[in-house]
């Protein structure tokens, strides 16, 4: 994908961010548009104290209760999908139709690696069958270090 496609998206789903927001009788406010932004503008998985620092770069500084308040309502919308990787906090990501993924998370530097492998899809569903399971979806996070952070150490 190339970055003009990812500004397409990203802009594509601001303005479904907008619309849910009027569908559902909610102000359309800056504070609400500047969160959607970084957000969905990310190829990563950001935090509500990672919000606030890129707003804050902007020159948009955004209390965090009113970045977790515009968070809950993206993930509502559907728009964006809340994590929670076991860390004491959150993850958001842009919902970007893409299908199920797993990832892999550095213990040392916290970066998120999303990957996708047919054997692991294959493997759910057989374990799922064996047991007589009608599987619907899973999740999967690998716990580990980093290529980066191996190399410091």
């Amino acid at each position: 994908m190339t970055g003009g496609e990812v500004d397409r998206d990203a802009r594509e789903a601001l303005e479904a961010f907008r619309t849910y927001l009027r569908e559902h009788n909610l102000p359309v406010t800056a504070q609400r548009v500047a969160v959607a932004e970084v957000v969905l503008g990310s190829s990563r998985h950001l935090s509500a104290d990672d919000v606030v620092r890129a707003l804050s770069s902007r020159g948009t500084p955004l209390g965090t209760a009113t970045v977790y308040r515009t968070l809950d309502v993206l993930v509502r919308s559907g728009l964006v999908v809340e994590r929670d990787f076991g860390e004491g906090f959150r993850r958001y990501e842009p919902a970007r139709g893409e299908p199920q993924h797993e990832h892999l998370l550095c213990t040392v530097c916290g970066r998120v690696t999303e990957f996708r492998d047919e054997r692991l899809d294959r493997m759910t569903t057989l374990i799922a069958e064996g047991h007589r399971f009608a599987r619907q979806r899973h999740r999967l996070v690998i716990y580990g270090v980093c290529d980066r952070c191996q190399r410091r150490l």
